[in-house]
């Protein structure tokens, strides 16, 4: 049912934690499952240096949020906001259907850490302005 690099990244995820001083902090959930992601970033001169998360859920969200983190981690912002859903479950190997929301949540937490970072630097962010991360309803992001 799961890949193994579903149970590697479950098991051993990366990139656990907080970065004290963030710059910029995302926290996304899902009340239909419970799962809750928080995403930490540090960014450099448009890339991001260090990247932890926290995630409360099931071990696909376990696995996604870690992905996820690998997948960003030493890009640059542009090359982050390319992240989906799809590539994370892609880069896991995939992940049962019931199991995708897991991938949007990592992608929206990606997004809305860099929300967070766009607000508090007051950098624009091309691609990031209609999305509404302040609400208990995410937009704009569906699954692929």
């Amino acid at each position: 049912m799961y890949s193994e690099k579903v149970m590697e990244h479950f098991m051993n995820p990366r990139n656990v934690g907080e970065i004290e001083a963030a710059d910029g902090v995302g926290e996304v959930g899902n009340a239909k499952c419970g799962d809750i992601m928080k995403m930490y970033l540090k960014i450099d001169n448009g890339v991001i240096e260090d990247v932890k998360f926290k995630t409360f859920g099931c071990g696909s969200a376990i696995a996604s949020s870690s992905m996820a983190t690998e997948l960003i981690k030493g890009k640059t912002i542009d090359e982050a906001l390319s992240v989906t859903n799809k590539s994370v479950a892609d880069a896991l190997d995939g992940l049962p259907p019931i199991k995708m929301h897991c991938s949007v949540l990592a992608e929206q937490a990606i997004k809305s850490a860099l929300v967070d970072y766009s607000k508090k630097n007051n950098v624009k962010i091309e691609g990031l302005e209609d999305i509404d991360f302040d609400d208990e309803h995410l937009h704009d992001i569906e699954e692929e």
